[in-house]
């Protein structure tokens, strides 16, 4: 149920309001009468994680307990979400890696020996061995990955692929070989935002472009509504039905995770307040973070934020079968993010952090930023959106980041050659897609480097579909205006500026609503 009390009316008493942009953030005096909509604090964290583990092995979901469906000379292949989750990266020891522990011990204690270990990465790019470390451990790392026991899924590597059949609708059901010619597929996911998880997890993280194709498009993306609300998600659909073949044909067992809002360590904890119940400490520790960011070298501060580690807390791990699990998963998620919002505004605000999925230990460069900001905040909402059809989304973000050549190197010819030609994301799906989803260098890099597939950034632009089609006019606040223009947006120097370039769309006294997010938010709109 949404948990009422974070929504704001700006008035003459409200302070300056935190608003992210990239690499920092700045305090912003918002126009009397704005709608400020707050994440909730943080609801509590089991008390005994270990003990939370074990019990949802031993006690499934509408599954037999885990240590039945183990046996020796079985072949078991346990998956997990890979560095896109959570946000910011965890700190050790990360929730996966405890639990994969937990699994591996009941599978030793079964005799079972044939043991394989994938990071469900799809078409993202490989993880580093350090990175693999991180998630699953220590112990389990030197374990299984000098054996090559533990490793990135490659959904270019025709020979380890197998076709399961397809849906109703004709859709390709492609995924990991070896996970589907296991005797049991254990899956183990972290449930960040309401859209994670369920048959999403194995349907989409071990698939192939094959796969993926069927529901990362344009048209898709753009009659998907909320992607956080999986009812109204033509994604979420596709995936389901996916899912749902895939289930009569793999024997899988899904242990999903839930987190707080425990977002930011010491010193960025502030992050984390109302403006209004900051303490002198909290204060005088904001000054000096903005004084820092304001003369720190781009490196420096990009090093600062990247290094950071969440303190997420858990509130609740769930096995067994999928759907069953996920539904006591999506449970979870909204006690921690629905936040009962009445009504659409003329006007959406928002900042875009230095952070997204696709830029962990990497940068923020243009398409990511639309990515974040008109793909996943835009779409954190259950009902409808914040901002009504043919209003306005003002966004915070530099867009000057670059291009990290190493991990998104198609990204660079998507936006030089691609957005010069057409911004649309119909007229590029359907002209470029198969170019850059067949192009044997992208490919290479895939699989043999760190790079994002050839076609990831078509996906990033199909994640802005249905804001673009939703809302007239998208203006980036202190953003590069040749960036801007390349993306098909305009660029304002102040959020004054930017209301008066929007007043020809929504008038000269809009109402206006910002997500003062992250920490992370559900808004629930009646």
């Amino acid at each position: 149920m949404s948990r009422p009390g974070f929504v704001l009316e700006v008035d003459d008493r409200t302070p300056p309001l935190v608003v992210h942009e990239g690499l920092g953030f700045r305090l912003e005096s918002f126009p009397l009468g704005t709608r400020v909509v707050y994440p909730p604090e943080s609801i509590p964290a089991v008390p005994d994680v270990d003990e939370a583990i074990r019990e949802a092995l031993l006690h499934p979901v509408d599954s037999d307990p885990l240590p039945t469906l183990l046996f020796p000379g079985m072949r078991l292949t346990i998956a997990f979400d890979d560095l896109s989750l959570p946000l910011p990266t965890m700190k050790a020891p990360d929730i996966r890696g405890r639990i994969i522990e937990h699994v591996l011990t009941m599978a030793a204690e079964a005799g079972v020996d044939d043991v394989k270990l994938i990071a469900a990465n799809a078409l993202h790019r490989r993880m580093t061995a350090a990175e693999l470390k991180h998630i699953v451990g220590e112990r389990v790392f030197r374990s299984f990955y000098p054996q090559g026991d533990l490793y990135n899924f490659d959904a270019e590597d025709r020979a380890n692929l197998t076709h399961l059949g397809t849906t109703d609708k004709g859709e390709d059901i492609e995924i990991s070989k070896r996970a589907a010619e296991s005797d049991l597929l254990v899956y183990v996911n972290v449930n960040l935002v309401a859209m994670d998880g369920g048959h999403k997890s194995v349907g989409i993280g071990l698939a192939s472009y094959k796969s993926l194709r069927h529901h990362h498009n344009a048209k898709t993306m753009v009659h998907s509504r909320s992607f956080m609300d999986h009812k109204h998600s033509a994604m979420h659909h596709s995936a389901w039905r996916m899912g749902r073949v895939i289930k009569d044909t793999v024997k899988v067992f899904q242990i999903e995770t839930t987190l707080n809002n425990n977002v930011f360590p010491k010193p960025f904890d502030f992050l984390q307040k109302r403006e209004w119940e900051w303490s002198v400490k909290d204060q005088a520790t904001m000054l000096g973070v903005r004084r820092g960011l304001a003369v720190a070298p781009q490196k420096m501060r990009h090093k600062m934020f990247h290094d950071m580690r969440s303190v997420y807390g858990l509130t609740g791990v769930n096995a067994g079968e999928v759907e069953a699990v996920h539904e006591r998963t999506l449970a979870k998620v909204h006690q921690q993010h629905l936040v009962e919002v009445q009504g659409q505004s003329d006007v959406l605000v928002m900042g875009v952090p230095y952070l997204g999925p696709y830029n962990v230990n990497s940068s923020m460069n243009p398409i990511l930023a639309t990515c974040m900001g008109l793909g996943y905040y835009f779409n954190s909402y259950r009902g409808q959106p914040v901002v009504r059809k043919g209003g306005a989304v003002i966004l915070y973000h530099p867009l000057n980041e670059g291009f990290n050549q190493l991990h998104h190197p198609s990204y660079v010819d998507f936006y030089e050659e691609v957005l010069a030609e057409s911004t649309d994301p119909a007229v590029v799906g359907e002209k470029y897609e198969q170019q850059f989803a067949q192009d044997p260098w992208y490919i290479h890099l895939y699989r043999t480097s760190h790079a994002y597939h050839g076609v990831h950034p078509f996906y990033m632009w199909y994640w802005a579909a249905h804001a673009m089609d939703h809302v007239d006019e998208v203006i980036w606040v202190g953003a590069d205006r040749r960036a801007a223009a390349r993306l098909g947006f305009r660029a304002a120097t102040t959020l004054q500026d930017a209301l008066e370039m929007a007043s020809g769309t929504v008038g000269s006294s809009p109402s206006i609503t910002y997500l003062h997010n992250p920490p992370h938010l559900l808004a629930d709109v009646r």
